[in-house]
């Protein structure tokens, strides 16, 4: 490139940021959009958001459906504690029946008793196991166990 087209090429570039500037700066202050607003009065804004799908309520309207959820949660709290009080008099036993297969684990079988309600925790019974030293004593076969069961007595029906 000559030294005569690099200085068109740069003048072109002063020219085009000038004029880019210029509109910048000088230019209308707001943008002139197609669309015309026009003022809707508070009635014809909730008939038109009403018609769209949206619920339209005042404050007073929102702080009393508040105020209702929050008594109805309250009862329902109320009732659910009325339940569990019926609940612990009324213990729940889960009864499951085990498959343990060769290659199976203690951790497996805790995970296993976990899902079906019979213990707790799989952890803590893995550790329990673990503590006794039998982990390696896991005996394939079927097997009934309960969740009134002690965690002793189900480590002593699936272990050796």
């Amino acid at each position: 490139m000559t030294s005569k087209s690099m200085r068109s090429f740069a003048g072109g570039l002063l020219v085009a940021a000038g004029l880019c500037g210029a509109v910048y700066f000088f230019g209308p202050t707001e943008a002139t959009s197609t669309q015309t607003t026009e003022q809707l009065s508070k009635d014809e804004m909730k008939d038109l958001l009403s018609s769209e799908g949206y619920v339209i309520h005042t404050e007073k309207e929102w702080e009393e459906q508040l105020a209702e959820a929050k008594s109805s949660k309250d009862k329902a709290e109320t009732e659910a504690k009325t339940e569990t009080k019926t609940e612990t008099q009324e213990k729940i036993v889960y009864r499951t029946v085990l498959r343990v297969s060769k290659g199976m684990t203690s951790i497996d079988v805790g995970k296993n008793l976990q899902r079906a309600r019979v213990i707790k925790s799989g952890q803590d019974f893995f550790n329990e196991v673990e503590q006794r030293g039998v982990e390696n004593h896991l005996r394939p076969g079927t097997y009934v166990v309960q969740s009134d069961m002690t965690t002793e007595e189900i480590i002593s029906i699936i272990f050796k």
